[in-house]
């Protein structure tokens, strides 16, 4: 059965771009394949359905947005790994890989970095807290306004972005790789994957994540297997590509991928996004313990150093295949469909397609559950603070429903607005982000940051941020010192917003009331020393494991 249709790429670099489709001729897939995605259907659902079993045990709303903290670091760890990558994120990873190399994988490899960061820093906040949320964090922290802020903030983002675009990109993946119509497509993987989230909770989607990491990581090794075969090994793709392709640095003048950048301004992007967000840090505050919690980030910082080898290179051989002749590539998006099709075996390619359906699934059951979590707890909990526990989780449930429904209204409207406008509203994300990672990164450092401080460097953060957004979509128009302005690289532009949102905090903090000794006691370095008491030799091991393999990847691929 050969199918046609068109492939979308979410674009790695954080500020996003829209989901462009791409011609592609498809893929045959024979009767094995599709045994293969029926297998792996099965054991999905059959995972979900244990977990959720389990979940009722309890019945409360711990045991349904946080697993009832009782959860593994292995799960964790393959939860965080699982629930970062979705289907979207793999065609633009290879995409990327064969239009300029290794130098996207940085943020991969960096991530691994910042995943130390939250294990012995964050974490031991995190878990002594006890609480639900990040929102909640920052009011335990700060105050009301500033909850308020990151919880509104939060669930706009998931709804505008995450959850449209994994659907989109889902119904997608049915269209081209499996001849199924667009909306039926997106239909299925949002129903299924809504099922099990809100009939297990956090637990069916930690546990369903950890079936889909297998999958997911099966399916890539297989590409790059077949991959390196056809273009005669690692040192021929070399040969064939260049050594610039193998660099993981550019210069600090590159467009796309500054040394300087990467460097300092990914980190603060990733502090952000794996320190500060419900999506991400959810899976920590499940942890059974504050050790299961710090040795799943260190989990997650190895399997992060994967991408680079099953992600990128797929890109990199896909250009090497194409300039032999042996493939054709209209455009960099193309790279990973095309060797799909090209190159993997009858029941690979089912595996290969359940990959991409479980990168796809983790993260839209990760960010359905999220953001009911957000909402529940730091939106409708505040209106109404005497709901029992169990009204909760059916305000839980129902919040997904909603978020599904909203979800996927959003996407036709994504059709009716320009492609630059939906890149400027997935760019938010890229300038909103410094403010936040200010406040939490300080704030625990530092018990003299306040309330005041903190809504002063959000706010500033925010204005700051909405500037460069209006610069950057009237680029055209301008001249002189705004066209510089809009022009600088968003990873420079988050560095400066970070060292901003810093001095604002720091300033305020300073010239206003120092904060209850009592409110910051247990949540800030000074306020309780060192985070990383407790901590075991073995985690402390594997936590320099990380960085060597890391600093070993950065002198290999130099």
């Amino acid at each position: 059965m050969v199918i046609s249709g068109s492939f979308s790429a979410e674009g790695l670099r954080p500020q996003g771009r829209k989901l462009k489709t791409i011609k592609f001729r498809g893929l045959v897939m024979g009767s094995i394949d599709w045994g293969v995605l029926a297998i792996y259907f099965m054991i999905i659902f059959g995972v979900a359905i244990w977990a959720g079993r389990q979940e009722r045990k309890g019945g409360e709303s711990e045991d349904f947005f946080l697993a009832g903290r009782n959860v593994g670091w292995f799960v964790i760890g393959a939860s965080l790994f699982a629930s970062n990558i979705g289907s979207e994120h793999l065609i633009g990873l290879a995409g990327t890989g064969a239009a300029s190399g290794v130098p996207v994988a940085q943020f991969e490899i960096i991530a691994g970095l910042v995943l130390l960061l939250l294990g012995w820093l964050f974490v031991p906040f995190y878990v002594a807290s006890g609480v639900f949320t990040m929102p909640e964090f920052l009011e335990r922290r700060y105050s009301q306004g500033s909850r308020t802020y990151l919880a509104i903030i939060s669930v706009a983002g998931y709804i505008l972005t995450k959850i449209s675009v994994t659907v989109m990109a889902g119904g997608l993946v049915f269209e081209t790789l499996m001849g199924i119509d667009f909306w039926t497509g997106a239909t299925v993987v949002v129903v299924a994957t809504a099922i099990y989230t809100v009939w297990g909770g956090l637990r069916a989607v930690l546990y369903t994540d950890m079936v889909q990491m297998f999958v997911l990581l099966g399916g890539a090794v297989a590409v790059t297997w077949f991959g390196l075969e056809a273009v005669g090994g690692w040192g021929e793709l070399k040969a064939s590509v260049g050594e610039e392709a193998f660099s993981l640095w550019r210069p600090m003048s590159d467009p796309e991928f500054p040394w300087t950048g990467i460097l300092f301004g990914a980190p603060i992007l990733g502090i952000w996004y794996w320190c500060t967000d419900q999506y991400i840090v959810q899976r920590v505050l499940s942890a059974k313990s504050q050790d299961d919690a710090r040795k799943g980030t260190i989990f997650a910082a190895y399997l992060k150093q994967l991408p680079l080898f099953i992600f990128v290179v797929p890109g990199i051989i896909a250009m090497a295949l194409a300039n032999k002749g042996i493939i054709t590539l209209d455009e960099p998006d193309q790279a990973l469909p095309a060797l799909m099709g090209a190159l993997l075996p009858v029941g690979v390619k089912g595996l290969v397609v359940a990959g991409l359906l479980a990168a796809l699934m983790s993260s839209l059951s990760s960010v359905f559950n999220s953001c009911s979590t957000v909402f529940t707890m730091d939106i409708y909990k505040r209106l109404k603070p005497q709901t029992s526990d169990h009204h909760l989780k059916r305000v839980g449930q129902i919040a997904t429903i909603v978020m599904v429904i909203l979800g996927m209204a959003w996407i036709p409207l994504m059709e009716l607005i320009s492609d630059k406008i939906y890149t400027y509203i997935q760019s938010v994300q890229a300038y909103i982000s410094p403010p936040i990672a200010a406040v939490f990164l300080i704030g625990i450092l530092w018990k003299r940051a306040n309330a005041t401080g903190a809504l002063a460097s959000l706010m500033t953060g925010l204005v700051l941020g909405v500037t460069r957004l209006v610069l950057e979509a009237n680029k055209g128009s301008l001249d002189g010192i705004l066209l510089t302005l809009a022009s600088i690289n968003f990873l420079h532009v988050a560095i400066f917003l970070f060292l901003i949102c810093v001095a604002v905090l720091v300033i305020v903090s300073l010239l206003t009331e120092e904060p209850d000794e009592e409110k910051v006691a247990g949540l800030t370095m000074s306020a309780r020393g060192a985070a990383a008491v407790g901590a075991t030799a073995q985690a402390k091991w594997a936590s320099i494991g990380v960085l060597v393999l890391i600093g070993v990847m950065w002198i290999y691929f130099s």
